[in-house]
């Protein structure tokens, strides 16, 4: 009886950049910097510790050309640690490793196999008689079907397809490079399909399994969630136990929404983005976790929301490093509308000139005419000045329509709380 387990990673975008994160007061930067090579080496070490028999990794080692050869240096020690470990690896080039983007190469292990950019190659794991076919990037924005050269399965074999895919209409976040269907990847027989590029874990069928094991860091605040390999257990030529998602990541990245309609004062929101904050770092198993906060929701609280929103972001950063060290706020968003309240005589006057000014932000000539004057102010400030969610960095991010009717919100707000 042959039993045996092996490893499916992909998109490891090693020393990619944690983004989100660069102007946030009190952030290990190092810890930040180095995030993608401790996932690497946790993925050494999970391989080591569950003794599978090889890694499979579908695509994007790398970000592109590196800039530094120490990125490839550090890939290089880590794949020496699984040679020594007697652990095999199955290297396949995706969009951001191929040919057309990377100058510089250095020599890999004797462990470590790569497939073929000109053609489909099959390699042979005989411990585990196991046949992987897999084709590498020789471009970037690789468009044909690679999938549909790859060779017939190899019988009395397990048999393991490996692509670098969005698979056609699949994840739109994702270019659609060496589009296939899952009918056509089925179509090959193959006991199990092991996909990269999809940044998401996602069994796609189990019949047969088609996988993305999604990458091993979250790299913004679009890849939130548990991110790592997919371990895989195979008895006689088949896979007998469920698939197991092994958290690789060295930061976390989550989204908090908060619904404020039912809320009536600013203090019942700081409340309820603390229990929120404090229920998803409880849920990061221990890891440093990046939040991204939006407030939702009718509200009467929005003018003051709009207007207070710096000081607020601080309050809620403030709430979130009370709840410990390794928690740190991305951004926070207001998504929230208004409520209107009854206003009767002058007061009504002033809300109908509020309301003027919000619905500037739909008026193309002003909003243009706003812009040219904000793009000459703009270009005498220093670039680093401000954040991605100050007064700047909205101007920056071409927030004009958004910022007229913020003020008009605001204007309102302001009635609002006059008359209590």
């Amino acid at each position: 009886m042959t039993r045996f387990k092996f490893l499916h990673a992909a998109d490891i975008h090693l020393d990619s950049p944690l983004r989100g994160l660069s102007r946030y007061e009190g952030v290990p930067a190092d810890e930040i910097r180095i995030a993608t090579r401790t996932a690497l080496n946790n993925l050494v070490d999970v391989a080591i510790e569950e003794r599978v028999a090889f890694i499979v990794i579908a695509g994007d080692i790398y970000d592109g050309d590196w800039q530094h050869f120490g990125t490839g240096l550090f890939f290089c020690a880590a794949m020496g640690r699984l040679e020594k470990a007697g652990i095999d690896v199955f290297l396949l080039f995706g969009n951001h490793d191929a040919e057309s983007v990377q100058t510089k190469k250095l020599p890999l292990p004797k462990n470590v196999r790569t497939f073929d950019t000109e053609k489909p190659a099959t390699f042979i794991h005989e411990a585990t008689a196991t046949a992987l076919h897999g084709w590498s990037y020789k471009i970037k924005d690789t468009r044909a079907n690679l999938a549909a050269s790859y060779p017939a399965a190899l019988p009395n074999h397990f048999n393991i397809g490996v692509l670098h895919t969005a698979l056609t209409g699949g994840n739109p976040s994702h270019a659609p490079y060496a589009p296939s269907s899952p009918a056509e990847l089925a179509a090959k027989t193959y006991n199990y399909w092991a996909l990269g590029h999809v940044h998401d874990f996602e069994v796609v069928s189990e019949s047969p399994f088609i996988v993305f094991s999604g990458n091993i860091q979250g790299r913004n605040i679009r890849e939130c969630g548990v991110k790592g390999a997919v371990i895989v257990t195979v008895e006689d030529g088949a896979i007998v136990d469920p698939l197991r998602l092994m958290p690789l990541d060295a930061v976390r990245w989550a989204r908090v929404e908060v619904d404020t309609e039912n809320l009536e004062h600013e203090h019942d929101i700081e409340t309820c983005v603390r229990d929120r904050l404090s229920h998803a770092f409880s849920e990061a198993d221990g890891r440093p976790l990046v939040v991204r906060v939006t407030l939702t929701g009718r509200t009467v609280l929005h003018g003051a929301l709009v207007r207070r929103r710096e000081q607020l972001r601080e309050d809620i950063r403030g709430i979130a490093i009370a709840i410990s060290d390794q928690l740190w706020i991305e951004k926070l968003v207001i998504e929230t509308e208004a409520m209107s309240v009854p206003v009767s005589g002058a007061a009504s006057v002033v809300e109908e000139l509020g309301a003027l000014l919000a619905s500037g932000s739909r008026d193309s000539a002003l909003t243009s005419a706003f812009e040219a004057e904000m793009d000459e102010f703009l270009a005498k400030i220093p670039p680093d000045l401000g954040s991605d969610d100050d007064l700047l960095g909205r101007l920056r991010g071409g927030a004009v329509p958004g910022l007229l009717e913020d003020a008009g919100v605001v204007l309102q707000g302001q009635l609002n709380h006059g008359s209590d």
